[in-house]
């Protein structure tokens, strides 16, 4: 996979992309991710990629010329999806994250200031994301969470895909309680099921608990999976 960012703050990709996993998967060539400071394709000497908005009003807007002149620079071709980060987009979530794990080529464009020309949305992209119903600062946190989680779908950047299988979300279902060494802490006993050996009982109650805490914490998984 091929994804490409449009920020005006590059700097802000520097180490959570390059660490772990995703650091890990673009050593291996499994993904190649570029970072673009927008205002290269700004034309003025201030380097301007915004301004005021027709009509008046606070804050300022994200141009459409400069955006279109960052896109177009980036060899589009049929398998190319470009995405706005929003808080009017679609609320990101795990199936969105499996269907982007499958496209070959991403351009993520980080909103900014009072969001973009609407031009934009209109004529230059496939998509809009929302990470969530609030407001941050610009849309570079969210390029790295939707980046983060759908790299690690691609195939051979975990290391065991059937863990993949067992995450909360992929199964409209919170993962069950997990428990490592020691097996007695402080008098705090991990369930004698996990100590059994018995397989076929550990997965029924790993069932039994996943289900217990979906219903517990967030029932409308369930709701929807009806």
């Amino acid at each position: 996979m091929k994804i490409d960012v449009l920020t005006i703050f590059p700097e802000m990709f520097a180490g959570p992309l390059d660490a772990s996993l995703i650091g890990k998967a673009q050593k291996k060539g499994l993904v190649q991710i570029k970072i673009h400071d927008l205002r290269r394709w700004a034309e003025n000497k201030y380097q301007s990629v915004d301004d005021r908005p027709f009509g008046g009003g606070p804050g300022m807007v994200m141009r459409p010329d400069v955006i279109d002149r960052a896109i177009k620079s980036l060899n589009l071709n049929r398998k190319s999806k470009v995405i706005l980060l929003t808080p009017q987009g679609t609320v990101f979530n795990q199936k969105k994250a499996q269907k982007l794990s499958k496209e070959k080529h991403l351009i993520f464009i980080c909103g900014h200031y009072e969001g973009v020309d609407e031009r934009i949305r209109e004529h230059l992209i496939d998509e809009e994301i929302s990470i969530g119903d609030y407001v941050l600062t610009g849309g570079e946190l969210p390029a790295m969470v939707v980046i983060d989680t759908v790299v690690r779908l691609i195939p051979n950047v975990v290391g065991k895909p059937e863990s993949l299988e067992q995450e909360s979300f992929t199964t409209n279902r919170l993962d069950h309680p997990q428990y490592t060494r020691p097996a007695d802490y402080k008098g705090w006993q991990v369930p004698k099921v996990l100590l059994s050996g018995d397989h076929q009982q550990i997965a029924e109650w790993r069932k039994k608990q996943a289900l217990k805490k979906t219903k517990a914490r967030r029932p409308d998984l369930l709701l929807n999976n009806r």
